[in-house]
């Protein structure tokens, strides 16, 4: 039997709920229209047939139940003839005449009420943020227990724009730097709606730029690098120091220093080890982030060297890196240190398979090779692919890659 019963029903409204379609009408003070279910009854055949099943249905929907049970929806009925028992009476159409029905229907009273109460709180201390309540009303009930909290912070924003302070120098009851780190989405989205476009800097968005776009300090980005030539220190450090130093991106960005030549290394113990050069520094670390490097001046006058693992990530970085700085070199990231190395090689789980049109010619063959899996001939497509970690090279091999780059070793 495919009727239509009492739980489908409760499915109807409780899908009504999860679109935010009940609570949606309460933000305007609406009433919800009525809403008519869907109702899959006994065909003409079976009304005759199955007299005694279609009577156990009603009954089950709550057909001429008494008012202390009735059910939670208007049941309208039509009349038809049975052969025996003549004029009868079956349901053709079920509805829910009221919001109050609705939500008896599927027992979500108690929070149809603090919504509400969400509603009015906003409406009373800020009206400009109502349509976000209708536009997502459950996440507003997710959020109810922080949303007196939530306020604070529009309201404190409001009055204190764009404060050039760190979020831990907000001063609200209850309100902590990690309370704002970990609403900075919802945050994000209430006050676009509720500060002046000037006191919003629209040239950011998510929830990572949150502190810029709207005026807060941001913990500084760092750099860390060594620098290959004692002598370009001019005095910055003893002579017989490691030259191993952490700057600000501002402060980085403000050297002045007689280098013209710089490496990106993401091996630390690489890093570490890396050979003196004349006129070199190196970078540890820069991953999938370059922006912090991007309006560094004076990169941009350096030859510059990129050496990432040969493997398919190894090569998105550098591609990556090339959208900043177009003119960054790679190195031992080639097929003949692949190949030479073969001993070292280990598995990559999850290649890269996308195009990466940054690339040289020569780099864009050993890459495709990668992805496609063609240096383990017989191996399954689904396999892992194959690299190899910068830290695996032979330090020997290092020091040559470095000399056919006109990189006089100290």
């Amino acid at each position: 039997m495919t009727w239509t019963t009492p739980a489908d029903l409760r499915n109807q409204a409780q899908k009504l709920w999860d679109k935010g379609d009940l609570l949606r009408p309460c933000v305007q003070g609406e009433v919800m229209p009525a809403r008519r279910l869907r109702l899959t009854g006994p065909s003409s055949t079976e009304l005759t047939e199955r007299f005694d099943d279609v009577r156990a249905w009603m009954k089950a929907l709550g057909c001429n139940a008494p008012a202390d049970s009735a059910p939670c929806y208007r049941i309208a009925l039509r009349e038809f003839r049975h052969r025996v028992l003549g004029a009868c009476a079956v349901p053709d159409e079920i509805w829910l005449d009221t919001l109050d029905d609705a939500l008896a229907l599927i027992g979500r009273q108690k929070e149809a009420k603090r919504f509400a109460s969400l509603v009015q709180q906003t409406r009373e201390q800020h009206p400009v943020l109502l349509p976000w309540l209708e536009k997502r009303p459950l996440n507003a009930l997710a959020l109810a227990e922080a949303w007196p909290r939530l306020l604070a912070v529009v309201s404190w924003l409001q009055a204190h724009p764009r404060p050039g302070i760190y979020l831990r120098q907000v001063d609200l009851p209850g309100v902590d730097s990690k309370f704002i780190e970990l609403h900075r989405g919802v945050l994000g989205e209430l006050l676009d709606l509720a500060l002046p476009p000037q006191a919003v800097d629209a040239s950011v968005t998510g929830a990572s730029q949150f502190c810029q776009r709207y005026g807060f300090k941001d913990k500084p980005l760092r750099i860390r690098f060594r620098l290959l030539d004692a002598r370009a220190s001019i005095g910055l450090l003893p002579a017989d120091a490691e030259y191993d130093i952490t700057l600000t991106q501002a402060d980085f960005a403000r050297l002045k220093l007689p280098i013209h030549r710089v490496f990106f290394t993401e091996n630390e113990v690489n890093f570490l080890a890396f050979p003196p050069v004349p006129g070199s520094l190196v970078i540890f670390g820069a991953g999938y982030g370059f922006e912090v490097l991007a309006g560094v001046r004076w990169l941009h006058d350096c030859r510059l060297f990129y050496w990432g693992d040969i493997d398919t990530h190894g090569f998105a970085i550098l591609d990556q890196l090339r959208a900043r700085l177009p003119q960054v070199q790679s190195l031992l990231m080639d097929r003949a240190t692949l190949l030479a190395h073969p001993t070292q090689w280990g598995d990559e789980p999850q290649p890269v398979l996308r195009d990466l049109p940054r690339l040289n010619a020569d780099e864009a063959a050993l890459f495709d090779d990668l992805r496609t899996q063609r240096l383990r001939p017989g191996r399954a497509a689904s396999s892992a692919g194959v690299r190899l970690e910068q830290e695996r090279i032979g330090f020997d091999w290092v020091k040559a890659a470095l000399a056919a780059n006109d990189c006089e070793l100290t």
